[in-house]
């Protein structure tokens, strides 16, 4: 089947989470089983690949023309190939940062309207679209190219971020104010809304967890969308389809930004990485549990919890290492860590693909005490690198993360409920006291390297979706 796949964002071109690394690794998957896919994404002005010119035409955006440029990326997916074609225009996108622009609407009304005029030149089976970003071409299909022939897949990989907007902002689209910005189409308790413009006419809604699935039903996870998503549920109209990763990608025997390479055979070398990043970061090189977080710094991931949960733990004879960028009220509380235990805490302010591997390689164990997750993937890659994740039981978490503690046969992790600092602290105690049977953590290192996440079992999820659709 013609696949059209629609993101804000696509790795390796333009990253800032988990998003991007679906966007470019699902449609690997669908090339593989023998289906045509290509991909639209912006083109950002961080997006440094040499890129080959397509084509250019104008975009009528609220009363002034603007010209949609199109250039085309290829990459080799075995013996086929995997097109990537990004929407340049450098008023929208020359700019430093993907997002949080004062016209983020108009922006990305633009890509939805550019993309849609090639989408109608591809004739797909399927059009997935990603996040609220692209949500409103699915209503732009349906009701103004007449589009009925494609099938819509909308995925919601975060509900918090719905790309609600000011209702003048319909304008950019060149939707009847009088027809649209109604509670039954696309007005959103005064606003107007991206997101709803996805869930309402996409032909099927997927989130990324079935735990997530249900959680974006009720009201603390649904951010007012959950009774439209209830609807969505009871028609079947919506499921929730577990992220996988890319196993070429994050793999620890030929990782070339690891230190020293290993599989679960030789899992005992993750010593001599954790060595030499204790080197590399400045910490005292000894051999004590590392405790790590990859994470964009915000609130949702928990921060609050785990720093005051780490005044605690960090009396102990362990070490702290942070990476990721974001909320500085955060970023700044982790310095006053490090400032208390020197030898013992780094604080990394960057966005560091390489450094963040090293991490993952040295670390004993991943630190995620998320108040929600939608899927996660720091957890899956920490299993494949042999690091023992601690997770709240919450959405991708709650289907991933299997208590070790309670489960011994199947556990993978060490899990906990509350979104409390005493239910962090407690659980990481009990995991730095298994640590030191340091036969009986091998073995768990050894079981969770050998865990299948990888983009197989996700993408047939997908793709019986799709048949289904058609």
């Amino acid at each position: 089947m013609k696949i059209v796949f629609v993101s804000a964002e696509v790795s390796p071109y333009s990253k800032t989470g988990g998003l991007a690394d679906v966007a470019g690794s699902l449609p690997k998957e669908f090339i593989k089983e023998g289906h045509e896919v290509i991909i639209f994404t912006p083109k950002y002005k961080e997006i440094n690949y040499s890129l080959e010119y397509v084509r250019d035409f104008p975009v009528n955006m609220d009363h002034k023309i603007m010209d949609a440029i199109v250039r085309k990326h290829t990459q080799k997916v075995g013996s086929k190939k995997l097109d990537t074609f990004f929407i340049d225009n450098s008023y929208y996108f020359d700019r430093v940062g993907m997002y949080c622009h004062p016209d983020e609407a108009e922006r990305f009304a633009f890509f939805d309207k550019a993309c849609c005029e090639i989408i109608e030149e591809f004739k797909p089976d399927i059009i997935h679209l990603n996040d609220w970003q692209t949500g409103p071409i699915a209503v732009l299909l349906r009701d103004v190219y007449r589009n009925y022939t494609s099938k819509i897949v909308y995925t919601i990989h975060n509900m918090e971020y719905n790309g609600r907007f000011n209702i003048n902002n319909i304008a950019h689209f060149g939707l009847d104010p009088e027809i649209y910005l109604k509670p039954d189409k696309l007005e959103f308790y005064g606003d107007f809304s991206f997101s709803k413009a996805g869930i309402l006419y996409s032909d099927m809604v997927t989130t990324v967890s079935p735990t997530y699935a249900q959680e974006i039903q009720e009201e603390q996870y649904g951010f007012g969308y959950e009774g439209l998503l209830r609807e969505k549920m009871e028609h079947g109209k919506l499921v929730g389809i577990l992220n996988g990763i890319d196993y070429d990608e994050y793999n620890p025997e030929e990782d070339k930004m690891l230190y020293k390479n290993y599989s679960y055979k030789t899992v005992k070398d993750k010593k001599q990485n954790k060595e030499n990043l204790q080197r590399e970061l400045g910490l005292t090189i000894k051999d004590v549990p590392m405790l790590a977080i990859v994470s964009r710094v915000v609130q949702h991931k928990g921060f609050d919890v785990l720093i005051e949960s780490l005044k605690e733990v960090l009396k102990n004879d362990v070490q702290f290492v942070a990476l990721g960028i974001g909320d500085k009220h955060y970023i700044n509380r982790m310095y006053l860590l490090k400032e208390r235990f020197p030898d013992k805490v780094s604080v990394n302010e960057v966005f560091d693909e390489n450094l963040a591997k090293r991490i993952y390689a040295s670390s004993e164990i991943f630190l995620m005490p998320s108040i929600f997750e939608p899927c996660g993937l720091s957890q899956l890659i920490s299993f494949r690198y042999g690091t023992i994740p601690i997770a709240r039981k919450t959405g991708g978490l709650n289907d991933t993360v299997i208590g070790y503690l309670g489960n011994r046969e199947e556990g993978n992790g060490f899990t906990f409920y509350n979104n409390k600092t005493e239910d962090l602290t407690q659980v990481i105690n009990m995991a730095l006291k298994e640590y030191e049977n340091k036969e009986e953590w091998t073995s768990l290192q050894e079981k969770v390297m050998q865990l299948d996440y990888s983009w197989g079992s996700s993408a047939s999820k997908y793709l019986d979706i799709y048949n289904k659709l058609i």
